[in-house]
């Protein structure tokens, strides 16, 4: 007499023995449709109806078949793997990006890999390695600190589609999507300047990179149109995130002329100023008045509001996204920049000197 285990035996015309590989053909069997329909449906390919791409997903799920991309992959010479490279997934500006680039992407079955280089080099390197072992499609990359055209360059010629985002790489062959950094600190600049401000500090930015750079250069341009020398203003480099804002203050108010308005690089430094300089005694806004970039959510309901540059996240992060899967089809994309119009957002950390606004009413 046979003893009841309580394992159901396998449906017909699967394998019996224990270990043997389930194949895209157990499920055509099950179904009476052919192994390509049933690779196509699993892609999630529009060729297939969706009634039958649900039976067969479901028929794999019960069966439990796994679907091996590295076999399917060398049949397609796709790998539907994208990877995506940031120096900072923790900012909240990188994780807009990455939301708008991700939806993109997987509306075509991309799968995505993701590194948080955190501008080491060798680490983003470490990673691009990793991708190219994977056959991956393609890459978005924030390139790190110390990245060289050469590098970028050779992905470029072995056929890899790459497309850089929100930092830009001189002489590379692949085409960046990003804000308009110059632009935008100048137009910020302008603004504390026409608010009556001529002792405008800027806190940030890595000076390696080519967003530091143009914000920067944007910082100067500005204060140079008024007559102001940048040289005798306050400048400090390096700056990126909430805890380098807080670390600031202290030399701020050290100087020998305090200034009356702060260019923050981002709105995570300006954030950070502001908590500690509240903590001393200042008021931000009525006593130093402070400006962000990047337009993070929450920036609007910080007390004061922040004044900000909306970076437009959502539409870079498409761009990114949509300009990687037009060189993934084989289509020839110019190297040339596409670059996004900022906008200033003026809000209540920006007053003239010594002016205090009343408080917001509670909505």
């Amino acid at each position: 007499m046979s003893e009841d285990n309580g394992l159901k035996s396998p449906p017909p015309g699967l394998p019996q023995k224990p270990g043997k590989r389930l194949t895209l053909g157990h499920i055509a069997d099950q179904l009476g449709i052919s192994t390509a329909t049933v690779s196509l449906a699993l892609r999630d390919s529009p060729l297939v109806a969706e009634e039958t791409r649900v039976k067969v997903k479901q028929t794999a799920e019960e069966i439990g078949y796994i679907y091996n991309r590295s076999a399917a992959s060398l049949r397609t010479a796709r790998s539907q793997i994208v990877g995506v490279a940031v120096h900072d997934i923790l900012n909240p500006y990188f994780a807009e990006v990455f939301s708008a680039l991700e939806d993109v992407l997987e509306e075509q079955g991309q799968m995505i890999f993701i590194c948080n280089h955190r501008d080491d080099v060798k680490r983003q390197r470490a990673f691009v390695n990793t991708l190219l072992q994977h056959r991956a499609d393609g890459l978005i990359l924030c390139p790190s600190v110390g990245t060289s055209a050469e590098e970028i360059n050779r992905l470029v010629d072995q056929g890899v589609p790459v497309t850089l985002v929100a930092r830009e790489v001189p002489g590379v062959w692949a085409p960046c999507v990003r804000g308009d950094d110059l632009a935008g600190t100048c137009m910020i600049t302008r603004h504390l300047i026409e608010q009556g401000h001529t002792n405008i500090a800027m806190v940030g930015g890595r000076r390696e990179s080519s967003t530091g750079q143009l914000r920067n250069a944007g910082w100067r341009k500005a204060l140079s149109e008024a007559g102001i020398d940048p040289d005798s203003q306050i400048d400090l480099p390096e700056l990126m995130t909430q805890a380098d804002g807080r670390a600031a203050v202290p030399e701020i108010l050290e100087a020998k002329v305090r200034p009356t308005a702060i260019v923050g690089f981002n709105d995570l430094v300006a954030l950070g100023m502001m908590t500690t300089l509240r903590r001393a005694g200042i008021e931000p806004g009525p006593d130093i008045a402070i400006t962000g970039y990047d337009d993070i959510d929450g920036a609007d309901a910080r007390t004061p509001a922040l004044t900000t540059i909306r970076n437009q996240p959502d539409k870079i992060g498409r761009l990114a996204a949509l300009t990687l899967l037009r060189q993934i089809a084989g289509e020839r994309v110019p190297n040339t920049p596409i670059v996004i119009e900022p906008e200033l957002k003026v809000r209540e950390s920006s007053p003239p000197p010594g002016v205090r606004l009343a408080p917001r009413l509670a909505e």
